[in-house]
């Protein structure tokens, strides 16, 4: 089964094609969305999409990890990650897509 990638020019085919503004005019439109949502997570803000999920950004402290080839113990640097939690629309919707009739 191949995989697709969905990608911003394709979601600016679908607001040209559903909402009638031109290509250029639906492009900026997913643009600004996406520059939006990053500069909220950038700033630490959640941003939650209802019925489809809630993107946030959470602090990992400083640790001690393994290297699985040597066993050697190596520092990781805290860093700051992105995590995504589906609503439960979303969840129910991806796993209704797997049940084959």
């Amino acid at each position: 089964m191949a995989q697709k990638t969905l990608t911003r020019m394709d979601l600016s085919e679908a607001v040209f094609r559903e909402v009638g503004l031109s290509r250029n005019e639906s492009a900026q439109l997913v643009e600004s969305m996406l520059d939006h949502m990053s500069d909220a997570l950038v700033r630490g803000e959640q941003v939650k999409i209802s019925s489809f999920g809630t993107f946030s950004v959470r602090d990992k402290s400083a640790r001690i990890g393994r290297n699985p080839k040597t066993g050697e113990e190596v520092p990781i640097q805290p860093r700051r990650v992105l995590t995504f939690r589906p609503s439960h629309l979303m969840k129910d919707r991806v796993a209704a897509g797997n049940k084959r009739v």
